[in-house]
């Protein structure tokens, strides 16, 4: 069985990745750049070429700087599960308040048991912040 792992093309992936290790718990494991992988020189040598951050308890997002022109796509949510109730709501409030972030559904207790909020980042990622945390 394979593994899916989300790879996010960014304006600017260091600080996107940065944002995303605070807000979500996690870290940057590895930045590649592509003077160090394909020896490139000018506007592209400093360019992310390849970043791997980890979050929500080990789960792997890919990045890289952008190097033509794209828009970030509104069909692809990405879903993030936390144990508990208060490290969702957390992740959801630094995601959702972040000058540019939008709610499109308030995180709350959802008819069905879950906790679910729904928002935009500063970057166009739509998130699916749940918990299914009983408390």
């Amino acid at each position: 069985m394979g593994t899916l792992r989300p790879f996010l093309q960014s304006e600017d992936a260091r600080s996107q990745a940065a944002f995303y290790a605070e807000s979500l718990g996690g870290e940057i494991l590895s930045v590649i750049t592509y003077g160090q992988a394909a020896g490139a020189e000018g506007e592209l040598k400093d360019k992310v070429m390849h970043l791997c951050l980890t979050v929500a308890e080990g789960n792997s997002i890919f990045m890289a700087d952008a190097v033509e022109p794209f828009t970030q796509g509104s069909g692809i949510l990405l879903d993030v599960s936390y144990k508990t109730k208060s490290e969702a709501e957390s992740a959801f409030a630094k995601l959702s308040s972040a000058p540019g972030g939008q709610i499109k559904q308030p995180f709350a207790r959802q008819p069905y048991g879950l906790y679910y909020g729904e928002l935009v980042d500063p970057y166009g990622v739509i998130w699916m912040i749940t918990s299914d945390d009983a408390s």
